[in-house]
């Protein structure tokens, strides 16, 4: 058998809006927007730099339909620099870039090559003896196993399955194209190129089936380091190694805060707990959301003058590096429980203190309040499923201890 290296990535996301960001600081979006792409462009340096022999990506090359064609420019422009390397590159579609999203089109080099979507296709490097087969997206929801229908593997050859999935289920993510490894071993392959969840995993090592995450985190649910798998094949055993591509990166951090601590002592705590974050961030500008436990007698003063303390805790973040944003302050420190019940029980706020999630005819009217808002926001900023970066029951958390402190201050 041959020996041969290649590079398999996937959840390129080129396009996405960031939403999220873009609502909280719009320069922080701007940065992760052109992360992602540095990220790709980073990779393709790896393989032309390495001579790979030939390149994956596994799903979601684009994070959905294209506003112009921008995007599509971007990537044809990466995929010719390995055109002109000579490496192959070979596609396939996900949920976010299936073939009933992405309208328009760009003519691509003819390197790139394209899993079909109606049925499984397969691909062959003969001077290598490596045939690749997988199956794209032609729909956004892929509810079949579609790993069971790819073909019997080519005898002597090193083969290689391609294919978007959750397998058994990965939360957060949706269930597409869902399977067992069991499914996946039955098909015989050398090696599983498997896209759709965003974080590197190793899902089993015979044959080797692999999650390479994605190349630049795209929100706080999408922490450390991100990237793709350089994989090398010598007389038949295999080997991978991690390639990080991205350039930013998102952090949280938690802060214990103590009954007696000021504003002032709070802020000394964040700073401490910046310093070891700083290493960690690689020469990486770094979203971090700080989250604040505890109970504190100025949780009512801190809330009700949130966006001057939210200022001065991303002051003390640049104290700690010039790169670090706050991407958001999650107040959730508890109250002194003799101050919140002087400064609530005259207006009857007493009931929102103490009140344990949401009910189901409040969080309706929230949703219908929050779907009014994200379609007045310009630019499709409000589109996704979190248009406004966060869900309902912390939305509504945060206006309830809004209105509790303020309550509390006024008396």
């Amino acid at each position: 058998m041959t020996s041969f290296r290649f590079i398999h990535a996937a959840d390129l996301h080129l396009g996405s809006p960031f939403q999220g960001l873009a609502l909280k600081d719009a320069d922080l979006a701007d940065l992760f927007i052109e992360a992602g792409r540095k990220a790709f462009s980073a990779l393709v340096d790896e393989a032309v730099e390495r001579k790979v022999d030939f390149f994956i990506v596994a799903g979601d090359v684009y994070d959905g339909d294209w506003k112009d064609n921008k995007i599509g420019l971007f990537f044809n422009r990466e995929v010719a620099r390995l055109e002109r390397a000579g490496i192959p590159v070979f596609l396939l579609k996900g949920n976010h870039d299936a073939e009933s999203v992405i309208t328009r089109t760009i003519t691509l080099p003819k390197n790139v090559s394209e899993f079909p979507t109606a049925k499984p296709g397969s691909f062959r490097l003969e001077h290598l003896k490596v045939a690749l087969h997988g199956q794209g997206f032609a729909e956004r929801s892929a509810s079949e196993n579609l790993a069971l229908a790819y073909p019997k593997p080519d005898p002597g050859w090193f083969n290689i399955g391609v294919l978007h999935t959750s397998l058994t289920g990965r939360e957060p993510h949706a269930p597409y194209a869902p399977c067992s490894v069991e499914d996946l071993r039955s098909r015989g392959y050398d090696y599983w190129a498997l896209g759709h969840v965003h974080d590197f995993e190793i899902v089993a090592k015979d044959p080797l089936v692999v999650f390479p995450g994605n190349l630049q985190g795209r929100s706080i649910r999408e922490t450390g380091a991100k990237g793709a798998v350089l994989v090398t094949v010598e007389d038949g055993r295999i080997a991978y190694e991690r390639l990080i591509t991205d350039s930013a990166r998102f952090a949280e951090l938690n802060i214990a805060v103590e009954m007696e601590d000021t504003p002032a002592a709070v802020l000394r705590r964040v700073e401490d707990a910046i310093e070891p974050l700083v290493e960690a961030m690689e020469g990486r500008p770094l979203a971090l959301r700080v989250r604040m436990t505890g109970k504190s007698r100025v949780r009512n003063q801190l809330l009700s003058k949130a966006e001057d303390f939210r200022d001065e805790v991303q002051a003390a973040c640049h104290r700690g590096h010039a790169d670090i944003w706050l991407e958001k302050l999650d107040l959730r420190i508890d109250p002194d429980t003799g101050t919140a019940e002087r400064g609530t029980a005259t207006l009857g706020l007493d009931g929102l203190l103490a009140m344990d999630g949401f009910p189901p005819e409040l969080l309706e009217e929230a949703a219908a309040r929050v779907a009014e808002i994200a379609a007045r926001l310009p630019g499709g900023s409000g589109a996704g499923d979190l248009p406004l970066g966060d869900d309902l029951d912390v939305l509504l958390t945060e206006a309830r201890d809004l209105l509790v402190s303020r309550a509390a201050e006024a008396n």
